[in-house]
């Protein structure tokens, strides 16, 4: 089949992937001019995740990339050490940066895909032959199937998706976080500071000593903003930051060098049902959550079943997709469920702030918590669609 996937970040490349595999003629259309760089380090936690990227055949490149995670050392203003958490709470059992999960996935899947950076799809119209797309460039082309894998703000799932369909929460936090350069000398542990409803963090880079990476998350209603302006995200963030102690105004002091800026609400999109006929959404576009809650594990696990679905159906897309949703929605739906990432990084009170330093400082409650983010990983039953006519086995 001809295939359109919207979206190269972490879901559409891992979907390619197997579908290049599969002998389907793929698209991958993405808005950005290249491969993001940008973006906080990323964690797959359990057996599930680490066997999706060990059959897709990236699991040793990943291994080659891994931070190894750092611990993260809550201080108060004077850099006082509050509470600390270990490296495997952060990093999980595989932790990368996100830019280099994207990289990876992009060049295992190129040979059997085509890549069109610098464009997006501006219509879609579906039919009993195909979908008809028209993209920003002003190419018009038809294509049998279409995956939204363009995360949280889809433009697939604004096009395709009736808004009584689609339930987006804001979950009354933002996360933001940028490259500076490493002159606080940090290495180790991750530094993190709060006040009430905010979080400032920063951690060396392992890659490069003379860098670090911030990680600002803050407690606020929904906002408006351009997502496509920086210097107003950076406004946002100067705003809502200025004035603290302690490291702060120097890591805010490089925000205006910064070229790469991730910036988002922490939100929750939920759609009624993930395929319309031809349209299908996989990943963030149609089951996720910003922040802490196992999206990139589920993504890449999510298009694992989605493309072992339609070899298992031999092209009965309609049954294929069916059987993808009914496989993984109760599992997506639990771990967004857990998804309290901002509240719990930046609670919204001094007593908050006190109870959490003082409960993780336990270790019998820090090995509970460990032991739930590993349970929720495991909620999914993975299939293996390696003998479905050969067509996922990697030769």
């Amino acid at each position: 089949m001809k295939i359109l996937v919207s979206g190269a970040s972490v879901a559409g490349p891992s979907v390619a992937l197997w579908l290049g595999r599969a002998g389907h003629d793929v698209t991958v259309v993405e808005v950005a001019p290249a491969l993001r760089q940008g973006g906080y380090a990323v964690d797959f936690r359990g057996e599930v995740f680490t066997t999706v990227l060990d059959r897709m055949g990236v699991l040793g490149d990943l291994r080659a990339l891994q931070t190894g995670g750092n611990a993260m050392r809550f201080v108060d203003e004077s850099g006082r050490k509050l509470m600390r958490l270990p490296a495997e709470f952060a990093g999980g059992e595989l932790e990368v940066l996100r830019a280099d999960l994207s990289r990876v996935l992009y060049e295992h899947s190129r040979a059997r895909a085509t890549y069109r950076f610098g464009d997006s799809i501006a219509a879609l119209r579906e039919h009993s032959d195909g979908v008809d797309v028209s993209f920003e460039s002003g190419i018009e082309e038809r294509y049998d199937l279409v995956i939204g894998a363009d995360g949280m703000h889809s433009v697939v799932r604004r096009l395709a998706w009736p808004a009584d369909q689609v339930v987006e929460r804001h979950l009354d936090y933002y996360v933001a976080g940028w490259e500076v350069p490493n002159t606080l000398g940090i290495s180790g542990d991750t530094l993190m500071y709060n006040v009430p409803g905010k979080l400032a963090s920063v951690g060396g880079d392992r890659r490069d000593p003379g860098l670090a990476q911030t990680l600002f998350v803050f407690k606020s209603p929904r906002l408006e903003y351009d997502r496509r302006d920086l210097d107003q995200q950076k406004a946002i963030l100067r705003e809502q930051f200025g004035g603290l102690g302690w490291h702060v105004p120097e890591l805010l002091k490089a925000l205006p060098a910064a070229t790469e800026l991730y910036f988002d609400s922490i939100g929750r999109v939920r759609v009624e049902r993930w395929s319309t006929d031809r349209i299908v959404l996989l990943g963030d576009a149609g089951y996720g959550a910003t922040f802490g809650a196992l999206g990139t594990g589920t993504a890449v696990v999510g298009a694992y079943v989605l493309a072992g679905e339609l070899a298992r159906a031999r092209g009965d897309f309609r049954t294929a997709f069916a059987r993808y949703e009914a496989r993984l929605r109760k599992a997506v739906s639990t771990t967004q469920d857990g998804s309290r990432a901002g509240s719990f990084m930046a609670p919204a009170t001094r007593f908050g702030l006190t109870a959490r330093n003082r409960i993780l400082d336990i270790p019998f409650f820090l090995k509970q918590m460990l032991k739930l983010a590993q349970n929720m990983s495991e909620l999914i039953d993975l299939p293996d669609y390696s003998g479905q006519q050969g067509q996922l086995v990697e030769e």
